[in-house]
């Protein structure tokens, strides 16, 4: 490598290069998804902008940049070896119907060889192989062979390695090629080749090219508007760039591991076990400050992003403790993290007090937990005592941790106090059984996918608006959105507010809502600016997450909103309003349930 870069660095890098290119650079999307029941949280840099890949003009044209930061939690318990990761950072450039596969290749090229200086030889790239519904994509192989790539070392991969799409049953979807680095070493055989897990290749960038769309009868058709979505991961390109073998030895998470050795006077890269333990508890702590930190952060709960958010605390306490830390530390870890990212992420800085304020409560409340769980232990001795067996069944064990949150870990040890061992093949075997369900749970509730654009989704989402400019008109203007969340079936409804509604302010609101539907209003969709839309009196509470052009929905004279869509043409496209449930959401925070009925 001719040079290493810092995170920082490639972050700019990145933006200045597509900027250079005529993109223009928006601003990240929230980690908690807008009116999108399909996933808890941002998943990829693409998400956000689902709908302007399916066909809605972004406010800020056909050429796009941004970073934006991304939470996966189907790898959770995988944390603790030296590569998976919970939160990271995507950078990505996109083109909406403008330029497609020669110049996006191009424009991998150029950053990857001219700015990051990166020796063509290093480079290996993957295409489609094709299949009998689309053909081998011949175009960006060649693309790739006139800018230096020899033909040895592009790969034709089958569907499953280089195909990406639809997001749902249906809709846009195609082709991708893939970038590695070849990082010298020795090859694990003659079939290795990029993607294989043996280490030589690492992935460094991904360009989808989105030219098709899949019917409902499977077949696939080229679209006429055409789009490109790229994917660079921050923490991993670093990683290799800097030579690391993990990304736990970058800069990125330096400090952090630094504080909890200074913590648990541990040290990393001393014994196996600690270095799990401290993996887990810096990217925990770091996952946890930006989802509490979040333009819609959340606090945590039994429930949704709140759980996630529960589990990763009490994760990284549970391993805190297996370091040796005493007393409280989250809040100190917490504030090492706030310092690494405040430039790139100002809410975080914004956030501040309720990231520590959340992190201190919780880590009390798990002290609180451990204690019953082991208050639960000693009320079930008795009878594990009169049994002939000296062994805890998995399912005991399973019961303390799923109910009481108690560690397994925990649970063995006092086991062992008590001349008791535990099951673990049975405990395993509980445990696996709920990750199964949750797992499918989660894979039925993506399923459907970021398109529902249904007539009653969009809907229940232009009734959100009404309900939240009715809520202002009854409750006064200090409510404000704090998240909101569309199923086919109803929405879910967020804010600010200090006490319960009475009956009568509920009253007011449907009423208030249902007479705006009545009087058969047409909703508007302008472009203007941010500072444009609030001259106008248009509502918007999450301005860190706006580009300079945005989208302004007006129903009639009743509410102007800044949203990215969709809505209804005019309300008597919606139907009866019908308030079914008001209740607190968290401190200082309600939620609504809602329904339109025919």
């Amino acid at each position: 490598m001719k040079k290493q870069l810092t995170a920082n660095e490639l972050r700019q890098k990145f933006i200045d290069f597509f900027v250079s290119k005529d993109h223009v650079q928006i601003s990240g999307a929230s980690l908690i998804p807008e009116n999108d029941p399909t996933v808890l949280f941002t998943t990829a840099g693409m998400h956000p902008l689902v709908p302007y890949i399916l066909g809605s003009d972004h406010p800020s044209g056909k050429r796009l940049t941004d970073y934006q930061k991304c939470i996966r939690t189907g790898d959770i318990e995988a944390v603790g070896d030296p590569h998976h990761l919970t939160f990271f950072e995507m950078l990505g450039n996109w083109s909406l119907g403008d330029y497609f596969k020669k110049e996006a290749i191009a424009y991998s090229f150029e950053f990857l060889t001219a700015w990051l200086n990166l020796d063509i030889s290093q480079l290996s790239v993957t295409v489609f192989a094709g299949d009998e519904l689309v053909a081998r994509d011949d175009e960006a192989a060649q693309t790739w062979e006139s800018f230096g790539i020899p033909r040895e070392r592009i790969y034709f991969l089958p569907r499953e390695d280089n195909w990406w799409g639809p997001a749902g049953e249906t809709g846009p979807c195609g082709p991708d090629s893939e970038m590695f680095i070849d990082t010298g070493r020795p090859s694990c055989g003659p079939d290795c080749r990029p993607g294989c897990s043996c280490g030589k290749y690492f992935e460094i960038w991904n360009d989808v090219f989105m030219g098709y769309k899949k019917n409902s009868d499977g077949t696939y058709e080229e679209m006429s508007r055409k789009c490109v979505d790229t994917g660079m991961g921050i923490e991993r390109t670093i990683a290799i760039l800097q030579g690391k073998k993990s990304v736990y030895e970058t800069e990125v998470f330096a400090p952090i591991i630094a504080g909890i050795e200074n913590l648990s006077q541990k040290h990393y890269g001393d014994n196996e076990d600690i270095d799990i333990s401290i993996r887990i508890l810096a990217d925990h702590i770091r996952t946890s400050v930006f989802i509490l930190g979040d333009q819609r952060g959340v606090a945590p709960s039994n429930v949704g992003q709140g759980y996630i958010l529960r589990r990763l605390i009490r994760r990284a306490v549970r391993h805190g403790h297996k370091l040796g830390i005493e007393g409280a530390f989250l809040g100190d870890l917490a504030l090492i993290v706030l310092e690494l990212y405040g430039k790139p992420y100002p809410e975080l800085v914004e956030n501040r007090e309720f990231v520590l304020k959340e992190l201190a409560q919780e880590e009390a409340k798990f002290s609180e937990t451990l204690a019953k769980g082991e208050r639960e232990f000693e009320k079930m001795l008795p009878n594990l005592l009169k049994g002939n067996s000296r062994q805890i069944s998995g399912r005991t064990a399973f019961k303390l941790y799923d109910t009481y949150g108690y560690p397994i870990e925990l649970t063995k040890e006092l086991a062992a106090e008590h001349d008791f061992t535990v099951d673990e093949a049975g405990f395993k075997e509980a445990f696996e059984k709920h990750q199964e369900i949750s797992r499918s749970g989660s894979e039925q509730q993506f399923k459907g996918g970021l398109a529902d654009h249904s007539d009653k989704t969009t809907a229940l989402h232009t009734a959100t608006h009404m309900l939240h400019q009715a809520l202002r008109t009854v409750l006064g203007e200090h409510v404000g959105q704090k998240g909101s969340n569309i199923t086919i079936e109803r929405l879910r409804f967020d804010f600010t507010h200090h006490s319960p509604m009475s009956a009568e302010e509920i009253q007011k609101v449907e009423d208030m809502v249902n007479e705006a539907i009545d009087r058969n209003l047409a909703v508007k969709c302008e472009t203007m600016t941010l500072d444009e839309a609030k001259a106008q009196g248009a509502i918007a509470f999450f301005d860190s997450k706006y580009g300079e052009q945005v989208k302004v929905y007006s129903i009639g004279d009743y509410s102007k909103e800044v949203c990215g869509g969709p809505h209804v043409e005019n309300t008597s496209q919606m139907g009866h309003f019908k308030i079914l449930k008001e209740q607190s959401s968290s401190a200082g925070v309600r939620r609504i349930k809602a329904i339109l009925e025919k």
